[in-house]
């Protein structure tokens, strides 16, 4: 009888050791893109690090929303209202205490490769690292300095509002392992307009349809998807008749530069902004843009 029990105590153990250690597994960050050189090696270029904050719509987010522009106070508080619940951008201006100013250069890029805050807890993907994560060393040193070079904010962030489960921050852990790992592509595989379109504009984000979970359908990529609760649809933006197979180059780089279509719409909801960041680019990135989604597989809309 004795022996029997301690069977079952030493497999009741085993069972719960075996548990635990899966449940560590898919909540525990799987990998951490870092540098590939030494950060010592680079210089950092602020000009460079504000074209990409315009081209990664830092400021569509991040910008505090009850303030000017001017400066740019990237005190957070904008509301994402979407099926799991709203969320509210945080506050990353450099403030020391409310903001990310304590924040050291490899923080930086843990949280936005990787999606990992210094605390080593997991951000929610609306925060687009599944996009970022391709960003080059140069250009993560860069935004980090651009971002450091603007005034702080000590307004406190907001708390988001989520739906039950997904308010738990470890099921992110789970999510990251059926949509994030690993890295399809890197930047150094890509041309200029790829780079901009995938990571720095993370325009599938908004313009892939996405499963129940919210991971993106990459056999649908850039086919148009609705988007926050309260906007409607993110356009096609693949070649196909039902994208903007009839739109020319031209017309591409004119509406990333205007807001305007070529039959004389005009952007609405997120766009609007993400256009007034593109639009702070050279002519010759939007260019590189329009040939990139020209090139591409065309793709039905759902």
């Amino acid at each position: 009888m004795i022996m029997k029990h301690r069977k079952v105590l030493i497999g009741t153990v085993l069972l719960a050791a075996t548990f635990f250690s899966v449940a560590y597994t898919l909540v525990n960050p799987k990998y951490k893109i870092a540098f590939n050189t030494k950060i010592t090696a680079f210089t950092h270029d602020i000009a460079n690090g504000e074209k990409v904050f315009h081209a990664s719509g830092c400021e569509s987010c991040h910008l505090d929303p009850d303030k000017s522009q001017t400066p740019l106070l990237l005190a957070g508080g904008l509301s994402l209202a979407t099926s799991f619940g709203t969320f509210y951008s945080p506050n990353i201006s450099p403030d020391r205490e409310r903001g990310i100013g304590k924040w050291k250069i490899n923080e930086f890029a843990n949280a936005v490769r990787n999606g990992i805050s210094p605390k080593g807890s997991h951000y929610f993907p609306s925060f687009p690292y599944n996009s970022y994560q391709g960003m080059t060393d140069q250009d993560l040193i860069d935004l980090y300095y651009f971002i450091m070079s603007l005034p702080p904010s000590e307004k406190v962030n907001k708390p988001h509002a989520l739906n039950f489960p997904f308010s738990f921050r470890v099921s992110v852990g789970i999510w990251k392992h059926l949509y994030f790992y690993p890295q399809d592509s890197t930047a150094a595989t890509q041309n200029r307009g790829e780079y901009l379109v995938k990571t720095l504009a993370h325009c599938a984000e908004c313009h892939t349809p996405r499963t129940i979970l919210g991971g993106l359908k990459k056999a649908k990529h850039l086919s148009g998807a609705k988007v926050l609760l309260n906007e409607g649809s993110a356009m096609n933006i693949t070649p196909h008749e039902t994208g903007i197979k009839s739109w020319t180059e031209l017309d591409i780089v004119n509406y990333l530069e205007t807001g305007f279509t070529p039959d004389f719409d005009s952007a609405g909801g997120q766009m609007v902004s993400v256009i007034s960041n593109l639009a702070k680019l050279p002519k010759g990135d939007l260019e590189q843009i329009a040939q990139y989604l020209k090139s591409i597989k065309p793709i039905a809309s759902n």
